[in-house]
């Protein structure tokens, strides 16, 4: 089944997810159900989810979906912004609806641990390698 494409590739929080989620090593876009989707051999993220509310589907068009360790998807379970996403919701998967006031260093951390839950080791090892100044 040929999904719908559910994103505005003009759009700007697109924009920013897309340019953190592939700055990692070894990510790859494609799209999944309609949506962007950064991978390496899993997903590590998503731009866009939707759940359901009272049996109805509640839309997240300007979203990012991602996949953290407990206690960091806890915290971020805090913020007003947060939602679980249908399907990926069960398996620990996050949603943070985005917009103007998002702060792309904080967005780009959240990115990163989602990354670094999913991709494997040698890449998270490159991308250590990668963070460290040089001497």
């Amino acid at each position: 089944m040929v999904h719908p494409q559910m994103f505005d590739d003009d759009d700007p929080l697109l924009a920013l997810v897309r340019s953190i989620a592939l700055a990692v090593p070894g990510s790859h876009e494609k799209i999944s159900h309609g949506r962007p989707a950064f991978h390496t051999v899993k997903v590590h993220c998503y731009y866009g989810g939707a759940r359901k509310v009272e049996g109805e589907w509640e839309q997240h068009p300007q979203s990012v979906l991602l996949h953290l360790p407990a206690s960091e998807s806890a915290a971020v379970q805090e913020y007003p912004a947060s939602f679980v996403p249908a399907y990926l919701g069960g398996s620990g998967w996050i949603g943070l609806d985005l917009d103007e006031r998002t702060d792309p260093a904080e967005l780009a951390e959240l990115i990163e641990e989602s990354y670094r839950t999913v991709a494997p080791r040698r890449l998270v090892a490159e991308l250590d390698s990668d963070a460290r100044p040089s001497a």
